[in-house]
């Protein structure tokens, strides 16, 4: 995808977000942590498909979400958003916070490719992906990605297997307070399931 200029609002003039650029966080970020009034999902409309959206990062319960993704959208003609987002450290100012940033947008991309080399071995390289780097509050970038793009109708995460609990954004957002209000169906998936068995169901 060819990165295009962006408004203040992250978005290029035909409103869709545009690969591998960083979206930064705006002043109207739910900074209460209330659940926004989404926009109408048109995944089944003429010129749109079904998008489930990943959160890209390098922990250990993302595979199994990112492997469903890919089967499930394979099967559905649909498609993946990976969703990388910047959380940077508020100390640093200036140029040290851009630093910061650049560090880890570079890392953003190096995970994305590591995500998709994953998927290639697998034979789900055929699958339509998006990679989309945001800057801000994890939770609170994940809402607005879902309010940008009309066509992302599922969250995928991966449950963690240890006995530390599933992972620290399925209990904020599937288990926490926030999850009878979240804007779309959210799919947790076992980190114990094998990609055949994911294969077999997605």
């Amino acid at each position: 995808m060819v990165r295009m200029a962006l408004d203040k609002a992250g978005l290029d003039k035909a409103g869709r977000i545009c690969e591998c650029n960083v979206l930064r966080q705006g002043r109207d970020a739910w900074h209460d942590g209330s659940m926004p009034i989404t926009t109408r999902r048109k995944v089944f409309e003429a010129g749109h498909r079904r998008k489930i959206l990943v959160i890209a990062d390098e922990s250990k319960e993302v595979e199994p979400a990112l492997y469903y993704a890919a089967c499930r959208s394979e099967h559905t003609n649909g498609g993946i958003v990976l969703l990388y987002v910047i959380e940077p450290d508020n100390q640093f100012w200036g140029g040290v916070r851009q630093v910061q940033i650049e560090e880890e947008t570079n890392k953003a991309k190096a995970v994305f490719r590591l995500m998709r080399l994953k998927l290639s071995k697998e034979g789900l390289d055929k699958v339509h992906i998006e990679d989309v780097i945001r800057e801000g509050k994890k939770v609170e970038q994940i809402l607005k990605q879902i309010e940008a793009d009309e066509d992302v109708a599922i969250l995928a995460l991966g449950a963690a297997v240890d006995n530390k609990g599933p992972g620290p954004l399925i209990t904020s957002l599937a288990s926490g307070t926030n999850a009878g209000q979240f804007p779309i169906p959210i799919t947790i998936v076992p980190g114990g399931l094998t990609l055949d068995d994911i294969r077999a169901m997605a």
